[in-house]
């Protein structure tokens, strides 16, 4: 399985060098977006909170104000869509709140994104789907992480550099390719000096600061995956397994709104760019 899957990176390494210009000149507007977030209810989407189960929310972790998507952070669990999804590109705009709860108070800011979402809900430790992960956090926003059964259903593979950082690859856009099945590939710049606390930021960040808005744009096309925060290409993973499934938005501790959820559908022989 390695084997193949280095020789397959390869190829698409040389690829992606001669169409970087390409991808950066051209878009998808002739495709129709879907706006998976309305800005006034949850619609096509389910929550499913630890212990509670599916659309049993009392502590009414998610709920729509005035547009946008508040998310409480209080338990941990998401919202998922009713749909599974593949080849897109994914617009989020979120910006954190000030609370974060249980195990995660005064720690940094934490949620994510999980892609490629299958099987059953909370397969996870009780709350998530097996899925690829998009970390959102203070000072991480961009890692990958595998959130699967440690089997090779569920694996990312990703250029890095020749050292890991504090146990985790890094990603490096002319660095080897690496496959996981579990863990964590980490962002170009995340701060060697990170720390779990509240507030935190790194001395590269792209991330802006507590209460601004950010977008963050995942393409998500063939196997590969594209993460792009605030228009800066922080993470890309080469080959990833599987390659389609539903999207689930966490709550992990911490608040955060998001006041857009767009999705739009890629042809697998159409370049794309990230938005400016």
């Amino acid at each position: 399985m390695k084997k193949y899957i280095i020789i397959f990176v390869t190829g698409v390494l040389v690829s992606f060098a001669k169409d970087d210009q390409v991808f950066a000149q051209t878009n998808t507007s002739q495709h129709n977006t879907i706006h998976l977030f309305n800005r006034k209810n949850l619609d096509g989407w389910y929550t499913f909170i630890k212990d509670r189960g599916r659309d049993n929310d009392p502590k009414k972790v998610f709920t729509v104000k005035d547009g946008v998507l508040h998310i409480s952070g209080e338990e941990w669990g998401c919202i998922t869509t009713k749909n599974e999804f593949k080849n897109y590109k994914l617009v989020i705009e979120y910006k954190w709140g000030d609370k974060t709860y249980g195990e995660r108070s005064g720690k940094a800011r934490d949620n994510g994104l999980l892609f490629h979402s299958q099987g059953v809900d909370g397969a996870w430790d009780g709350t998530w789907m097996y899925s690829i992960e998009c970390n959102v956090i203070e000072g991480g926003t961009g890692d990958f992480i595998v959130v699967g059964d440690k089997s090779n259903k569920y694996l990312l593979t990703t250029l890095v550099a020749p050292e890991k950082q504090n146990g985790s690859f890094i990603f490096q856009p002319d660095g080897d390719p690496v496959t996981v099945n579990s863990g964590r590939i980490n962002w170009y710049g995340r701060d060697s000096e990170w720390k779990d606390e509240k507030g935190f930021r790194g001395k590269n960040d792209v991330e802006k600061p507590v209460g601004e808005w950010n977008k963050l744009e995942c393409i998500l096309h063939g196997n590969e995956i594209f993460i792009y925060l605030n228009g800066i290409l922080v993470n890309h993973a080469i080959h990833s397994k599987p390659n389609e499934g539903r999207i689930q938005i966490q709550s992990e501790g911490a608040e955060i709104f998001y006041r857009r959820v767009d999705l739009t559908p890629l042809s697998l022989c159409l370049p794309y760019s990230p938005e400016k």
